[in-house]
């Protein structure tokens, strides 16, 4: 009979922000989307900023956003460790708004303050968190 859950830690540089059993979990890794059940064979990845969907062991969906990181999955235990990891629930709309706005501006004027790598980095990050913003207003309906 198959494993049906096996054991998350999110953890930011902050927080443990999920510890607990789960029956799946999406994640971006560096060469693209990852999909990891119970039983998956041992694997090591960087994670691209994004979305990080967790389907918990009472069904019940979680969505975080994290600023890049590692994902160890080994038998009986998932580990995602990222220096910024925050809640869907948690994120503020406006503030990645503004953020995203601000990026394009920077893009398209050279500024003295970000680089153009940097301001690249921003929009990506921005981007991510309202998707993950998007994707909760979608799960309540809104």
């Amino acid at each position: 009979m198959a494993v049906s859950t096996v054991h998350l830690d999110v953890v930011s540089a902050e927080d443990r922000l999920f510890s607990g059993n789960i029956r799946s979990i999406q994640v971006t890794g560096s060469e693209g989307e990852l999909g990891i059940l119970p039983g998956h064979t041992p694997l090591l990845t960087a994670l691209k900023p994004g979305m990080v969907r967790v389907v918990t062991e009472e069904g019940e969906e979680e969505l975080f956003y994290i600023a890049g990181g590692v994902m160890e999955v080994q038998p009986e235990t998932i580990t995602v460790l990222s220096d910024t990891a925050v809640r869907g629930g948690d994120l503020d709309e406006a503030a990645t708004e503004k953020a995203i706005k601000d990026a394009r501006e920077a893009l398209a004027h050279s500024s003295p303050d970000l680089s153009y790598a940097e301001a690249a980095a921003e929009l990506s990050r921005a981007i991510a968190q309202l998707r993950v913003l998007q994707q909760l207003r979608k799960r309540k309906g809104k």
